[in-house]
């Protein structure tokens, strides 16, 4: 769907509000959510420093060219139309597992309870206690920090901000504890009106005596160096920073992975007991395993919920019944006590920000800092590989391609690497996050000399092919139904009968020259547009995936890779099919349509034959949907055609037109280029 926001109550949302639903659209199924162009916008490009002619310039053209919205306005013509009354919007949270699970705030704790069953791992105790929902009568949530007059601490008490005490957790944690707290880099930390709401609420808790509960690990990371400058205007960064919500850097952070490890003692608590914590974050993405590796519940939220529930330290707090904590008086103070109203807000929002405040931090955003513009720059139109690099290798996707692509041929004797269940996310299947040091990843590193605390995160060496393939599928929450009752990327090689890691299992498979495919259920690929979540399984040797349902950017990456989506029938899958990943798979007549250019129909014959003979029959629906995804399949991907193209001397231009576009993720313009 391509979603277009018309209507009398457009002129009632700030230009920074369009950006977040705009922004969001992935989550809520759409390709792109549009607001159109009318005042608010020239207000914004006059606030943030646009040059006037432009700003004028942008008025003119979008008036001449009928695209400028008013009241009187005349709408167009809609497939379908929704109304929404905005008085009907309430506060809501999102999880625990994925962005579009949203839940009202009112039953954010009761939906805790519910999804917990679903939550517990394989060696988690069913039985660690969970709070009722009533307010909390324990000791750690009756402690209060309070404040001199001057906002530091009172005489006689220890400074939770403190190294010494930050770290300390004196308390039992339970199922439902928040231990990560997040005000993250995407989304709404550009927004100023959630921004700084974020930094009232913590003036106020602070005021109050409030302090964020020992075992949550904060951090603050604007989406731009301009938030910092309206903090340090509005004087709200001091509060920030008391309740430990310190600004750790302006690019992608706890989102991706990036939170770094929890403290020990909460580590050890989460193992020793089993325990689902929860992390809370404002950005768009809380999918399994992506945020911690410990954390198995994760919600998406606005800014100042993030420093609520850090407040509170637990999801499942009811926050009309139960208080935050106690004021110096000893008295309770609630949610409602601290959270500013839309008054406030606006009134620091217009004291606080300034065009300059744009104009100044972007003039020189190329620059770098000292250390960049010191970095030695080699000269050459072409890149220098580095043998030695653990960051950047020089992919395998061009080793022995001949100048003209070989002719399909059928898929045979192929084995099931993984059977997967619904809604296996990219996340799932694409390197994210921390490395672990057993990991078959972290293997790697520590054999060409790097040490477990410099091995970053996987996204910061996604230019190493190496360090990403043996990531691939090795998602902590992943389950391979071949391996009943585990998690993580495990596999069954079925000759051998051995347990192994999935890339161990994929390697091991190639040295016997067989190829690889996936069974999976609906949804297959959804969430955030990876190229490695195609890349990847490409490497492990992969050559067709058989699921209920694509996401349709998923669907569209494996073509380009050179992988087969093929279909289930409806009301066909895996298990209905009695598949169990022992079988050896043939498919018949993919060659013969892919050679026709789809005029044959899309169906093809898949025959599964079992350890003890027996053969399953059954068909599956071709999923190259266009011809030119036939041209990238001939070649192999796209990567392939594309140099192919080049080579034969058509124009970059040309070739880019026609084919590279096709993989650009529309939300971050990246490709598989």
């Amino acid at each position: 769907k391509f979603v277009e926001y018309f209507g009398p109550g457009l002129a009632q949302l700030p230009l920074a509000d369009r950006a977040t639903i705009a922004n969001m659209s992935p989550e809520y199924g759409a390709t792109c959510g549009i607001f159109p162009v009318d005042a608010e916008t020239l207000q914004y490009l006059k606030m943030t420093g646009r040059p006037p002619e432009q700003v004028a310039l942008v008025e003119a053209y979008c008036k001449e060219q009928g695209l400028f919205h008013t009241a009187t306005t005349k709408d167009a013509s809609y497939t379908q139309v929704i109304e929404l009354d905005l008085n009907t919007v309430e506060p809501s949270v999102a999880g625990p597992r994925r962005p579009q699970d949203r839940v009202p705030l009112s039953q954010a704790a009761k939906s805790f309870h519910d999804a917990l069953p679903s939550l517990l791992g394989p060696g988690s105790s069913k039985g660690t206690s969970v709070r009722e929902l009533t307010p909390p009568t324990s000791a750690i949530h009756k402690q209060v920090s309070r404040m001199d007059a001057e906002g530091g601490v009172a005489a006689g008490q220890e400074d939770p901000t403190s190294p010494a005490t930050r770290h300390r957790v004196d308390e039992q944690l339970e199922h439902g504890s928040v231990v990560i707290a997040a005000i993250t880099s995407c989304t709404n930390t550009s927004n100023p009106y959630v921004m700084l709401a974020a930094g009232l609420l913590a003036k106020k808790a602070v005021e109050k005596g409030l302090q964020v509960k020992q075992w949550v690990k904060t951090s603050l990371a604007p989406g731009s160096r301009v938030v910092t400058e309206y903090y340090k205007k509005s004087g709200l960064d001091k509060f920030l920073d008391h309740l430990k919500f310190h600004t750790v850097g302006y690019g992608c952070t706890t989102c991706i992975g990036n939170s770094g490890p929890l403290p020990a003692e909460v580590s050890k608590q989460i193992e020793e007991n089993g325990l689902v914590v929860a992390s809370v974050l404002s950005g768009n993405r809380n999918f399994e395993g992506r945020i911690n590796s410990e954390v198995r519940a994760n919600y998406l939220m606005s800014p100042p919920l993030v420093v609520a529930y850090a407040l509170a330290g637990r999801i499942d707090i009811d926050f009309q019944a139960d208080e935050l904590g106690r004021d110096q008086a000893g008295k309770p103070v609630y949610l409602r006590d601290i959270w500013p109203s839309q008054q406030e807000v606006s009134a620091v929002v217009n004291s606080s920000i300034g065009s300059e405040m744009f104009r100044n931090n972007y003039k020189h955003v190329f620059d770098g800092d000292e250390r960049w513009q010191k970095l030695p720059t080699p000269a050459g139109k072409t890149y220098r590989w580095e043998g030695d690099s653990t960051y950047i290798k020089r992919a395998p996707y061009f080793d022995d391609m001949p100048a003209h692509p070989a002719a399909v041929t059928d898929l045979c004797g192929a084995r099931v690497l993984a059977i997967l269940g619904d809604s296996v996310t990219t996340d799932h299947i694409s390197p994210a996050g921390s490395i672990k040091k057993n990991s078959p990843a972290g293997a790697y590193l520590v054999a060409n000399g790097v040490e477990p605390k410099d091995f970053n995160s996987y996204g910061s060496r996604r230019g190493n092919h190496e360090v990403m393939v043996r990531g691939t599928f090795a998602n902590t929450r992943l389950k391979n139904k071949m391996v009943p009752g585990s998690e993580g990327g495990v596999a069954r090689h079925v000759k051998s009968g051995e347990i192994m890691s999935i890339f161990d299992a994929s390697m091991k498979y190639q040295a016997e020259g067989t190829p690889l495919i996936i069974l999976a259920g609906k949804e297959y690929g959804s969430g955030s547009s990876r190229d490695w979540a195609a890349k990847g399984p490409r490497l492990l040797g992969v050559r067709a995936v058989i699921a209920q349902s694509y996401e349709r950017i998923h669907r569209s990456n494996l073509v380009g890779m050179g992988i087969l989506p093929l279909q289930f029938h409806a009301g066909e899958n895996a298990e209905t099919l009695g598949l169990t990943g022992d079988e050896t798979f043939d498919f018949s007549g993919m060659a013969a349509l892919i050679e026709k250019k789809l005029q044959g129909g899309r169906e093809v014959q898949v025959t599964a034959k079992a350890p003890d003979g027996s053969r399953k029959e059954f068909h599956a629906v071709l999923r190259i949907d266009t011809p030119q995804e036939v041209l990238y399949y001939q070649h192999g991907g796209i990567l392939q055609y594309v140099l192919r193209q080049l080579l034969s001397g058509k124009s970059r231009a040309e070739v880019v037109s026609k084919g590279m576009a096709t993989m650009a993720d529309p939300k971050s313009g990246s490709s598989l280029s």
